[in-house]
């Protein structure tokens, strides 16, 4: 079963607009076991839209479109569909009444062009909308289904999935399709997947890996393709079994789960604490673990000690050491983070200091050199790292690689 999505507005083409709808298509569509193999985004153009549908009914089963269904001239999507199914655009009486009632309910007069969203091709099945004043459509011609729904995503997703996703089941009967993904961090693709070629290479046909890969971090995705749920479920339980086994150190999660949350759910389970000190990042690090909620009873604060005046008087970093090794060192970032701790009073704090760029490096320190350290309560540990040449890239993976490391320390302490 093979889907296609059309996304139809000149505003997505000028970036004006940004397409998220077909993104959440394509993952409710392959939760159902359809295979999305082609996606277009297409201007408000007559000509450019009939000859998108023509070609998407020649290797499409099931074509799914949002956008050009509003009231102004611009959306042209149900007069072309009209051309395209030889047909012609009828009122719907239901959907008028609907569209009357929104009006009069916020006391909104009621204006010609909004009485055309009423007007209907008269072959579809209308899909009710109600967020809205715009319906969906439903065809079936040569048994494919074409299906049109207005490109306001919190509408289009009610629509989806409370009118579209019933009418496919009904039609169709869709293969079993389970994922399941594991999230890794502090390994690169190209390292990890040598790892775990073994596992790889020994994966049946009807189970897929996917590698995707995101700023310091890297999700597997394993996708069972079969007719039995739950013997796919003991396949992929057998797989991931095995994926902790060979790269546990690695993962830090499953599904949605995020590095902060991992993170936190070590400090509350040992009722630990942490603070961090921060020089490159900026506070981002301190952004992360305050964005879970309830990390007030794990997390203290931040010292931000972007100038080395704040390191030395307020941090209490020894002025011979940032005179001798200099801030983006291992002796100046493992004081800050031992430092932090005592100040803090908490059992852990993270330290970092680095060249974020694009100006500051040398030869001996060059752009993206970065120093990270984690103070517990025995020792103190600290890592160098050169994270590339962008600013906003070397932040980001600094914060995730110093939560990650503090995560290793916390198991370790187990």
């Amino acid at each position: 079963m093979k889907a296609e999505i059309i996304s139809i507005g000149d505003e997505l083409l000028l970036g004006q607009v940004i397409d998220t709808n077909s993104a959440w298509i394509g993952q409710e569509l392959n939760k159902l076991g359809v295979h999305v193999h082609f996606k277009s985004t297409i201007g408000d153009s007559r000509e450019i839209l009939l000859k998108t549908l023509h070609e998407s009914a020649e290797r499409s089963d099931i074509i799914v479109m949002t956008g050009g269904l509003g009231p102004t001239k611009d959306d042209l999507t149900k007069h072309i569909l009209c051309e395209f199914f030889d047909t012609k655009l009828i009122q719907n009486d239901a959907v008028l009444a609907w569209v009357q009632s929104i009006f009069l309910k916020r006391n909104l007069p009621m204006l010609a062009s909004n009485n055309e969203q009423a007007m209907v091709p008269e072959i579809c099945e209308v899909l009710w909308n109600r967020n809205g004043t715009a319906p969906g459509m439903y065809f079936v011609k040569n048994n494919k289904v074409f299906i049109s729904m207005p490109g306001v995503p919190f509408e289009m997703k009610c629509i989806f999935e409370e009118e579209v996703i019933p009418k496919l089941q009904q039609q169709f009967s869709f293969p079993s399709i389970i994922h399941k993904t594991i999230l890794t961090a502090s390994i690169g693709e190209s390292f990890l997947a040598k790892k775990i070629a073994t596992i790889e290479d020994s994966l049946p046909s009807h189970i897929k890996l996917a590698y995707l890969p995101s700023v310091g971090a890297v999700r597997l995705r394993l996708s069972a393709y079969g007719n039995d749920n739950r013997v796919l479920a003991e396949e992929l339980n057998t797989i991931v079994d095995s994926l902790y086994a060979c790269i546990g150190e690695y993962i830090y999660g499953e599904e949605e789960d995020t590095l902060s949350q991992s993170v936190g759910k070590l400090l509350a389970a040992k009722n630990n604490t942490v603070a961090t000190a921060e020089s490159c990042t900026g506070g981002y690090l301190a952004h992360l673990l305050t964005s879970i909620p309830g990390s007030s009873s794990y997390y203290t604060g931040s010292i931000l000690a972007y100038a080395n005046v704040i390191k030395e008087n307020i941090l209490q970093v020894d002025k011979n050491i940032l005179i001798q090794n200099g801030a983006v060192s291992e002796a100046c970032v493992k004081a800050m983070a031992e430092n932090c701790r005592r100040i803090m009073h908490t059992d852990y704090a993270i330290a970092t200091s680095g060249v974020a760029g694009p100006s500051g490096g040398t030869k001996e320190k060059p752009v993206g050199t970065v120093w990270i350290a984690v103070a517990t309560p025995t020792h103190c540990i600290a890592r160098v790292f050169n994270m590339g040449d962008h600013r906003g890239r070397t932040i980001e993976r600094t914060a995730l690689m110093g939560l990650d490391m503090l995560r290793k320390e916390l198991i370790a302490a187990k």
